[in-house]
């Protein structure tokens, strides 16, 4: 009697195995290598953004704000920090920039 018997092989189930495996450790360091570009650009964007309201802040008060803080005090600005935790720094002549 022969029966027709449906399914995979344990090889097969290896080789599948074998192939996601690879596909993965080629797949996590390019993901990881994307995420701090991410955050950098987001980081750049970020300084873009609290430069224009420094600008505002000048126009408003007529003078450039002392620190991040009186932006976020007064309203212009909710955070202090990047989403990669570097703090930014207003200068006297109201450039803004990164430590």
């Amino acid at each position: 009697m022969l029966k027709n018997q449906k399914g995979f092989t344990l090889i097969e189930m290896l080789i599948v195995m074998l192939i996601i495996s690879v596909l993965l450790l080629l797949t996590i360091p390019n993901v990881v290598k994307h995420n701090q570009l991410v955050d950098d650009k987001g980081c750049d964007a970020f300084v873009d953004l609290v430069q224009s309201q420094v600008q505002l802040y000048k126009l408003d008060k007529g003078e450039y704000p002392a620190t991040v803080a009186d932006l976020e005090s007064d309203g212009y600005v909710d955070q202090t920090e990047c989403s990669n935790n570097q703090t930014i720094t207003i200068s006297s002549d109201g450039l803004v920039s990164l430590e």
